[in-house]
C-alpha cells in the first residue's frame, strides 16, 4: 500500500539567505563534462520541484542571487521577506537556467528586461510583476503555511493533479533544452572564470 504524499511542502533557509546557491569554489577541478551534469542536474531538480504533486512553498528571505531565484520560482507560492533582493546572472557568463520558467511567471517583456541586464530587482518590484505572491516576514510565516494548507485542501488532491496537468505550459521541457544548448558551449571555465573576475573588479 502506497503512503499518502504530504499535500505541502515548504522550502525554507536559515542564516543571511534563503540559499547559498550553486558553489563556484572547486569548479576549476572539475571537467568541463562534470560542471555541464552539475547544471543539468540543477535542472532536473528544479522540473521535479516545478511538476511536484504537492503544493510547495518558498520563505525567501535576504539577498536571492542566481539558482537561488530559480528554486524560489519553481514553487507554487513565492513568499518573501521585507528586504529581500533576486537577480540572475546567468547570461552574464552565457549561462540560460530557468528562463521559461521566469518568463512564464512575470510575462516575457518583463522577464526580458530583468535577465538581459541581470538586473537586481527588490521585493517591492518582484510583488508589482508577480514573481513574489506575498512579502512575510518570519513572524508571520506560521500564519502563510496555515493559510497555504488551507488553500491546497480545498480541492481533492486528483482535482489538484488534474489542474496542474491542464495548466502545464510544458517549461520544463523548454528549460532543460536552453540549460543543455548553453551549458555545452565549449570553455564554460573560462567563461565562468571571466565573470567571477569582473565581479571581484566591481
Amino acid at each position: 500500500m502506497r503512503k499518502p504524499r504530504a499535500p505541502l511542502v515548504v522550502l525554507q533557509g536559515e542564516g543571511r539567505c534563503f540559499s547559498a546557491g550553486f558553489d563556484m569554489s572547486d569548479m576549476q577541478a572539475q571537467s568541463e563534462g562534470d560542471l555541464v551534469l552539475r547544471f543539468i542536474r540543477i535542472e532536473m531538480l528544479l522540473n521535479r520541484i516545478a511538476s511536484s504533486p504537492c503544493f510547495t512553498v518558498a520563505l525567501a528571505h535576504g539577498r536571492n542571487f542566481g539558482v537561488d531565484v530559480d528554486l524560489i520560482a519553481a514553487c507554487n507560492l513565492r513568499v518573501a521577506a521585507p528586504g529581500s533582493t533576486f537577480r540572475m546572472p546567468g547570461l552574464k557568463f552565457g549561462l540560460v537556467l530557468g528562463s521559461a520558467r521566469f518568463a512564464c511567471i512575470l510575462g516575457t517583456r518583463e522577464a526580458q528586461r530583468i535577465l538581459e541586464m541581470a538586473t537586481t530587482f527588490d521585493v517591492e518590484r518582484a510583488s508589482a510583476n508577480g514573481f513574489i505572491e506575498l512579502i512575510a516576514g518570519p513572524e508571520e510565516h506560521a500564519d502563510v503555511i496555515a493559510a497555504a494548507l488551507e488553500r491546497v485542501t480545498v480541492l481533492p488532491a486528483e482535482s489538484r493533479a488534474l489542474l496542474r496537468r491542464a495548466l502545464d505550459a510544458e517549461q520544463a521541457n523548454t528549460d532543460l533544452a536552453a540549460l543543455v544548448r548553453s551549458a555545452a558551449v565549449p570553455v564554460i571555465h573560462e567563461r565562468i572564470g571571466a565573470y567571477l573576475a569582473s565581479q571581484k573588479k566591481a
